[in-house]
């Protein structure tokens, strides 16, 4: 099992519950935080020592107070990390559920496990840990297995997802081009996007843009 453990959560509650479950797998050697720039260093500081920590827990959302951190979230927490320690392994325990996040933290911040938060997850956490421990298998809870099967997921790529973004908030399908032209956002002809628009709700078989955003809102695509 892993000797050395850190833990970024900064809720008390679940941060003791993390920890008490990483004591049930006898592990020992455990270090928590409740700030990404204090894991960081934590991590940094061990590495120097020639003593890495071998796994990180880590949730997605950190409460901003008093403290101006430079990193603001789980995802840039791992990242920073990954670029000092890329074999590390990362558990993300989070309340996240949107499909499309989680799946970048797989693809882009190549996570270990993801599980979700939840009344039996404590349990779940501790399976994830055994998985990632014995096995070179990727772990996602139960409930959110799809994301990694889901054939939507996997085909809307970050062009749709800015495209429907900016419908959602108010940009008509007329202003777009221009919109697109000044974010530096490609292609951007009007040609292009209406026909980008048009698969998007053949795609999702919508009735119109109203729909289309409903939809994707509904998946936990935007």
């Amino acid at each position: 099992m892993f000797s050395k453990v850190i833990i970024a959560e900064d809720l008390d509650s679940i941060n003791l519950a993390v920890h008490e479950a990483l004591i049930q797998l006898k592990i020992t050697n455990l270090h928590s935080t409740k700030y990404c720039d204090d894991a960081l260093l934590k991590v940094k500081k061990a590495i120097q020592d020639n003593a890495p920590f071998e796994l990180l827990v880590t949730d997605l959302s950190f409460k901003e107070d008093y403290r101006k951190d430079q990193l603001k979230s789980g995802e840039d927490l791992i990242e920073a990390i990954r670029a000092l320690q890329p074999n590390i392994k990362i558990v993300v325990f989070s309340i996240e559920d949107k499909s499309y996040r989680i799946k970048s933290l797989f693809e882009n911040q190549h996570i270990d496990a993801f599980v979700i938060k939840g009344r039996n997850s404590i349990p779940e956490l501790k399976k994830a840990i055994e998985t990632v421990y014995n096995t070179n298998e990727k772990y996602i809870s139960p409930d959110m297995a799809f994301v990694l099967q889901d054939k939507i997921v996997n085909e809307i790529d970050d062009y749709d997802l800015e495209l429907i973004k900016h419908l959602s908030v108010g940009v008509s399908q007329e202003e777009m081009e221009s919109t697109f032209k000044e974010l530096g956002i490609t292609p951007n002809s009007k040609s292009t996007i209406e026909k980008r628009l048009n698969k998007l709700k053949i795609y999702f078989k919508a009735k119109n843009t109203v729909h289309l955003i409903a939809i994707t809102k509904d998946l936990g695509l935007i």
